[in-house]
């Protein structure tokens, strides 16, 4: 416990101490109003289920207990977005007398108890008080709760693994589709015996059943020391520094031969996504996403009207979200080099500006399901794809000119905490709320393909004069290189 909350107390330290604290103030803010306005859309939903399964043959809790999967379905894919790794910068802790077992089970524990895990109970908590509590009490409110909440607590040590093996090897990527896919693909037989189990878990939460709960901890036991296992081995190889010294292939990339300096810059950007592990997971999470979110608007009737249009533009946004938003933080690592040729920085984001620009064809492409579906209209995904393009990529090579943190390539266990800047948390909520706004006005206004021709125009006029703005980005960014390589070299990982 005396480590745990020293180790919590050094976190807190950290981000206080960090040059970003102040600036991250306001950021925070939205995001904690962005928190609030979810929390009270699940209360409302969970109140509104309440009554509106209240007439059915058998008791609103045993209709929502049989469905518990599809919940903890969803919360395990908000996790890629949402949720990072536990991670502790251990060096500083290696010449002190602490066991390396100590430090992760601390991360471990940390990670159970983190707030994220707590999301589900604002739908649960008022549908329980409501149904629940007049057959069972309070006394069945609390342990129903308390059992959603260990569900979760599984579901993030699931999670957790899932994602470290993916960082690892991106054939890992089948274990979590095998997995729910048997589960959702069960759910769908005459009889299936999917139902009755979560029913049975949920009554037994209820209920307050030893051995329902002595179950849910067992698993959770074995996923928290399968995760320490893991994670040990991981730190290990990342201090001291084991890499995979057997290269089966090289890819030399010379289709980009023909564009010349520019060519040699977009190579440079496809090999750092694709070798390094961090830069690799973070594009593996959004293939994730913009596959499930493409393939839930094309084929499911549930994400239809406001929240399609939300799922729709953030299938574009995401691209520019993950990687946009740290522009520059893992060129910090090798700045020096980039910095002494002339004008190498405005080529490199220019290159950046090309890739990422292309990458856009990837969502279209995962898309085509919902156009052939008819979901979506053909002109939506095209004015979506040109606008990110344009106004929303414009947007986020902003932060080339104030990101001044270098992110690590390939130590996800064993990094800082990474707090972004007020102006890069500000931007990245403008690019990704700002879009929405305009898309449901002008289909409101206007109707869809009015909006379509609309944002295809603006984007496309943001396109048309990107060799101006990037250079303009280019000489903000030189006017305080010296202060940005500064800032780079300080927060490299020594």
């Amino acid at each position: 416990m005396n480590l745990f909350l020293e180790l919590r107390r050094h976190d807190k330290l950290s981000n206080k101490r960090s040059p970003f604290y102040e600036q991250s103030q306001i950021a925070q803010f939205f995001i904690y109003l962005g928190a609030a306005f979810y929390v009270c859309y699940l209360i409302f939903f969970g109140v509104m289920f309440a009554f509106l399964l209240d007439g059915e043959a058998v008791e609103p809790y045993h209709i929502i207990n049989k469905g518990l999967f599809i919940f903890f379905a969803i919360d395990f894919l908000m996790r890629f977005g949402f949720q990072k790794l536990p991670t502790q910068e251990m060096k500083p802790y290696m010449l002190l007398p602490i066991k390396r077992n100590s430090v992760i089970d601390v991360l471990l524990i940390r990670s159970a108890l983190n707030y994220f895990n707590l999301f589900w109970l604002f739908f649960f908590v008022p549908f329980a008080i409501l149904t629940v509590m007049k057959f069972y009490g309070l006394w069945g409110v609390i342990t129903y709760c308390f059992g959603i909440w260990l569900l979760a607590v599984a579901n993030n040590y699931w999670f957790q693994l899932c994602k470290l093996l993916l960082g690892e090897k991106i054939w890992w990527v089948l274990l979590p589709i095998i997995f729910w896919g048997a589960i959702i693909g069960l759910a769908f037989l005459d009889d299936s015996p999917i139902y009755d189990f979560h029913m049975n878990l949920g009554e037994g939460f209820i209920t307050g059943n030893i051995l329902t709960f002595i179950g849910l901890f067992a698993l959770i036991a074995v996923l928290f020391f399968i995760n320490r296992w893991l994670i040990g081995r991981l730190m290990y190889n990342e201090m001291n520094k084991v890499a995979d010294t057997q290269v089966k292939h090289v890819s030399e990339y010379k289709f980009f031969d023909r564009f010349g300096e520019i060519g040699e810059y977009m190579r440079l950007e496809i090999k750092m996504l694709t070798r390094n592990k961090v830069s690799r997971q973070q594009l593996i999470s959004i293939s994730v996403l913009v596959i499930v979110f493409s393939l839930l608007i094309g084929f499911s009737d549930v994400y239809e009207g406001t929240f399609q249009d939300f799922l729709i533009i953030y299938n574009y946004v995401i691209f520019g979200t993950m990687f946009l938003a740290m522009l520059m933080s893992f060129e910090g690592n090798y700045i020096d080099g980039l910095m002494s040729r002339k004008e190498s920085i405005y080529t490199l984001l220019r290159a950046k500006y090309y890739i990422y620009s292309a990458a856009m064809f990837i969502p279209t492409l995962f898309m085509l399901p919902a156009v052939f579906t008819g979901k979506v209209p053909i002109l939506t995904c095209l004015g979506w794809q040109l606008f990110t393009c344009g106004a929303v990529y414009c947007c986020y090579f902003q932060l080339a000119v104030y990101n001044n943190r270098t992110i690590p390539m390939n130590e996800k266990m064993t990094n800082r905490n990474y707090m972004g800047s007020g102006k890069q948390n500000i931007i990245s909520l403008v690019a990704m709320g700002v879009p929405v706004l305009i898309g449901l006005a002008l289909k409101g206004a206007f109707g869809e393909t009015w909006m379509a021709l609309i944002v295809m125009l603006v984007g496309i006029a943001f396109i048309v004069t990107s060799n101006w703005w990037i250079m303009n980005v280019y000489r903000r960014f030189m006017k305080r290189r010296y202060i940005n390589m500064e800032g780079f070299r300080d927060s490299r990982q020594k």
